[in-house]
């Protein structure tokens, strides 16, 4: 029977040197007592390693039906400094520093 879960880090080498060897996933599997799933996780995981792309996050929210004019960019960037100073001045008059 076929091990539900192992930490397959131990496993690293002998997975990369059998795909190398150009071993199937089931095969890879079959060899290590692992099923085929685990297998093909890994390496993904592993394939995602090793482009070392930086990850980027994912857009919240609905889509705008029409794209952010620079003036309106401008304005809303504006009002969220205009928040950050807020925050800043109660953060330091609590602080008693203001």
């Amino acid at each position: 029977m076929k091990r539900k879960w192992t930490n397959i880090e131990r496993f690293a080498h002998i997975i990369i040197k059998m795909r190398n060897e150009g071993y199937t996933r089931q095969q890879i599997a079959d060899a290590l007592g692992l099923e085929k799933s685990q297998i093909k996780n890994w390496i993904n995981r592993y394939n995602h390693r090793q482009k070392g792309l930086p990850k980027v996050p994912k857009r919240r929210g609905r889509p705008r039906n029409r794209p952010i004019g620079e003036r309106e960019g401008m304005a809303l960037r504006i009002r969220e400094l205009e928040r950050k100073v807020e925050l800043y001045r109660s953060f330091l008059q609590a602080a008693g520093r203001m």
